[in-house]
């Protein structure tokens, strides 16, 4: 029996001192990201674009008065750059975009997030650094962790074995194919160490790690790991990505991507993993 006070699994409610918190973070997030020429856009709880660009069983379904298939927001990225593409367009000349809303995915998952897109090109260091920057001001540290999704691609293909290896973390198969550089990129955590492995990593991948030690260099925080092999479930990350780790939580997670070829940078904050920790 379901009672009509009840909360459905999955959804958020905040009131009092963590309401209050919820906004500290939010007006501190916003001043920034103002400070730093980015503009706010709030988009449309419902959507019928992202139906063709995310897996179906994520997404809430409903249909409008046409009977025409409908979604409840399920990505903010995928939402701000294809409004801003296919909408907004010419109307603005500002690529830099920052948006403080939720997300819904199937069946009750409600999901606050503040983050931010350079659409069309922009520096990933520069929003890499505009997270650090959130996260100083409230005095909270959590583990950085820098990748790059291009090497497990090239890796899939230099080796013809399945992209799935790596989205589902098989260690065992990776271990199984008992290959040296491998095994080395694998247990790689620190950037000090890349010199020891980068050169005997085949060439089709000497690039893409150097871009992991180049993007280290641009910002400065207490607690970096890196995760040559890790592969993003989010499919339009297409190079260097980012997430800030706290125990087993993902607190943030950002990085360069493609949407419709449409090169960007971008990231976002998972407010209530925040709230958790902080």
């Amino acid at each position: 029996m379901v009672f009509e006070h009840q909360i459905p699994e999955g959804g958020k409610i905040y009131f009092g001192e963590v309401a209050k918190r919820k906004r500290e973070i939010e007006n501190i997030a916003s001043q920034l990201f103002y400070k730093n020429s980015f503009q706010e856009m709030v988009t449309p709880l419902f959507s019928y674009h992202q139906i063709s660009s995310l897996p179906h069983q994520q997404l809430i379904h409903l249909t409008d008065k046409s009977n025409n298939l409908m979604n409840l927001r399920a990505d903010n990225t995928i939402d701000i750059v294809k409004i801003l593409l296919k909408r907004i367009g010419k109307n603005s000349q500002n690529s830099r975009w920052f948006y403080i809303q939720p997300i819904y995915r199937y069946p009750s998952v409600e999901q606050y997030q503040i983050g931010a897109e350079i659409i069309g090109g922009g520096d990933l260091g520069e929003v890499l650094n505009l997270n650090i920057a959130i996260f100083k001001q409230l005095n909270f540290f959590p583990t950085l962790q820098i990748s790059n999704v291009a090497i497990p691609k090239k890796i899939s293909q230099y080796l013809d074995i399945p992209i799935e290896v790596f989205k589902n973390i098989e260690i065992g198969k990776i271990l199984s194919l008992d290959i040296e550089w491998l095994n080395r990129l694998l247990y790689l955590e620190n950037v000090e160490e890349i010199d020891r492995v980068i050169s005997i990593v085949p060439n089709e991948i000497v690039d893409e790690v150097e871009k992991i030690r180049q993007i280290v260099k641009t910002i400065q925080w207490r607690d970096i790991k890196i995760a040559p092999l890790y592969y993003s479930k989010m499919d339009y990350y297409d190079n260097l990505i980012f997430r800030f780790i706290k125990g087993n939580r993902t607190i943030s997670r950002g990085g360069n991507y493609s949407i419709e070829n449409n090169h960007s940078v971008g990231f976002a904050i998972y407010t209530d993993e925040l709230l958790s920790e902080w």
